[in-house]
């Protein structure tokens, strides 16, 4: 590790603990040229994930960019930040689980369940463009789903 004050390579570390939840190690560490400390983080470097979209091309996952969809659909809506932040990663870490290469419409149906939760309004806002609604009987079929899975089933009276 080099000291981003004087850029020599020795140094030794003072303390370390898990930060991120145990995603990442934080380190302080001081510089044997300097004497100034300064914090490092130690991350597992993540595998690459791969999006294949209809066309057939396949791009990075983009993480910016999986949130951007997301702020879209909850613009003025009450939904705070951390909301948004745990959203995307719950949808992030799903996806990686399916592994290395997903589809595009896998990444649509995951931010369409975790809207479906998190808010309606959100939830048809994004489904209007993810499923590229023509027609107002688009709104009303799709809310007519939402609706079904609302309202529990009755259950069967004799």
């Amino acid at each position: 590790m080099r000291c981003p004050w004087c850029n020599a390579d020795d140094d030794r570390v003072i303390d370390s603990r898990s930060a991120d939840g145990g995603a990442a190690i934080r380190r302080r560490r001081e510089c044997a040229a300097c004497g100034r400390r300064y914090t490092s983080f130690e991350r597992v470097e993540d595998v690459g994930l791969v999006v294949s979209k209809r066309d057939g091309s396949r791009d990075p996952f983009d993480r910016a960019k999986l949130e951007s969809g997301i702020l879209k659909a909850i613009k003025n809506r009450p939904v705070s930040p951390e909301q948004v932040e745990r959203v995307v990663a719950r949808v992030e870490e799903r996806l990686r689980r399916k592994g290395p290469e997903v589809t595009s419409q896998a990444v649509g149906v995951e931010v369409l369940a975790s809207l479906a939760k998190l808010d309606q309004v959100a939830y048809m806002r994004f489904a209007s463009v993810y499923k590229d609604f023509q027609e107002i009987t688009d709104f009303q079929s799709e809310l007519q789903v939402l609706l079904e899975k609302k309202t529990p089933a009755k259950p069967l009276t004799r």
